[in-house]
């Protein structure tokens, strides 16, 4: 077994240093920053805090090289998605980050994890794959994935038992991770306003709590966060009120001193794909 879930302890993961990481203005937030040159020895300093906190958790780490004809690979989360059987190969929508299709794919090869289904005609980014349950899957679709895609992805995996739902959201949430993520079993942090009502029925039918943010927070990655397993969740030092709000639900959060990398446009969540989780 890969990846079980969502939310269930995390035992290995996949990353990539962002040594030649720019703030490309391919979304709204690194827009922002275009004219700024990033400090490489700060996020560097700030890759190696994820890391450890990692290596603390009790969580393996793998790692992707730098290249530096793929600027963005540190957010790994973006090349597919991880279930039990093996894993989804996307297809980005941007010509910037297509090197990273072919690497993540021969890196995948290298740890013997099988590619069961890859997305060819439509666009699929894995920022857009959230477990709700075990066999449920939502897909966002806001500016990385699209209809066809996220219809690839849902026939290649019905036969293996999920339930693949879409998810349709504003074009500048840029993905699904960077407005809702499960941090628990039943604990999700998100911008609820920018749900869609079935989707929100939804979460209410799995009774689903939710700890609601600002529109603006999104923006600051204050739903960007990954779930360790056993009540445990890496967030940003920075995001006191959801942090806060977590350690109110019982949450043990693990916060990041991580600022620079985020001006690129991606947070804990968008620079970690899963490898084994269960």
């Amino acid at each position: 077994m890969y990846v079980k879930d969502g939310v269930s302890t995390l035992h290995r993961v996949l990353l990539s240093p962002p040594d030649f990481l720019e703030a490309a203005p391919i979304n709204e937030i690194a827009v922002k920053w275009q004219d700024t040159s990033l400090d490489k020895k700060l996020m560097a300093e700030e890759f190696k805090s994820v890391v450890d906190a990692y290596h603390k958790a009790g969580v393996e780490t793998e790692f992707l090289e730098s290249d530096k004809k793929r600027p963005n690979s540190v957010f790994a989360r973006d090349f597919g998605g991880c279930v039990r059987e093996g894993y989804i190969l996307g297809r980005f929508r941007l010509d910037m980050r297509r090197k990273e299709h072919d690497d993540y794919k021969k890196k995948m090869e290298s740890m013997g994890i099988p590619c069961i289904a890859e997305v060819k005609d439509g666009i699929f980014e894995g920022g857009d794959f959230v477990f709700l349950r075990e066999n449920l899957i939502a897909l966002g679709m806001a500016d990385r994935t699209n209809a066809k895609g996220a219809e690839e992805v849902k026939q290649a995996l019905e036969k293996y038992g999920y339930e693949v739902i879409s998810v349709p959201l504003k074009r500048e949430y840029l993905h699904m991770d960077m407005c809702f993520n499960l941090v628990d079993e039943n604990l999700a942090v998100t911008y609820y306003d920018g749900l869609p009502d079935d989707f929100k029925k939804l979460l209410a039918k799995l009774d689903i709590d939710i700890i609601d943010v600002p529109e603006e927070a999104i923006y600051l990655h204050g739903c960007n966060l990954e779930a360790l397993g056993d009540h445990r969740v890496l967030s940003l030092a920075r995001n006191h009120e959801v942090n806060e709000a977590l350690l109110r639900h019982g949450m043990d959060v693990i916060e990041l001193p991580v600022t620079e990398i985020l001006k690129a446009g991606g947070g804990p969540h968008c620079m970690t794909f899963p490898l084994e989780r269960g």
